[in-house]
């Protein structure tokens, strides 16, 4: 099981307690000056700072009992924002038709990296298109895929 996913096994039940919902979280390695972003939502309304401080102690004591993550890390919880991350197939159906950037962990049709429109997306793949040519992506090759606000 990845780190992401036994971190959100236990801190989204806390946050759902919360009224609030886990949206994702990332790890970020770095020796000392690793990172763990957790990112939490409230549906319509968004999420507030006191919302974040909330969490943040909630997933702080969490995170103390449970010691998922041996090493000493900087505990960041925050609003996915406007170009949020996407982590999961679900959060790619709720964008469909909106512009996404990917980036692929390998070559995929000689590139890695894609921005363009979000066309479909199952529980095993997502279609981007990318100046008029489809790409079609499955899930286990994406590293990283937000939205893209163009204002």
């Amino acid at each position: 099981m990845r780190l992401e996913q036994k971190i959100e096994e236990l801190v989204a039940p806390a946050i759902t307690a919360m009224g609030l919902v886990f949206w994702g979280c990332e790890y970020i390695a770095a020796g000392k000056d690793s990172t763990l972003r957790i990112y939490i939502d409230r549906p319509e309304v968004g999420v507030t700072v006191d919302d974040c401080a909330k969490a943040s102690r909630q997933i702080s004591a969490i995170m103390d009992v449970e010691d998922p993550i041996s090493s000493a890390y900087l505990l960041e919880v925050s609003s996915p924002g406007m170009e949020r991350p996407l982590f999961k197939p679900e959060h790619y159906t709720l964008y469909i038709g909106q512009k996404i950037n990917v980036r692929s962990r390998l070559p995929i049709l000689g590139r890695r990296k894609f921005k363009g429109e979000l066309i479909e997306a199952s529980a095993e793949q997502i279609v981007v298109e990318v100046d008029r040519e489809s790409y079609e992506i499955p899930f286990s090759s994406i590293d990283k895929a937000n939205l893209v606000v163009e204002l």
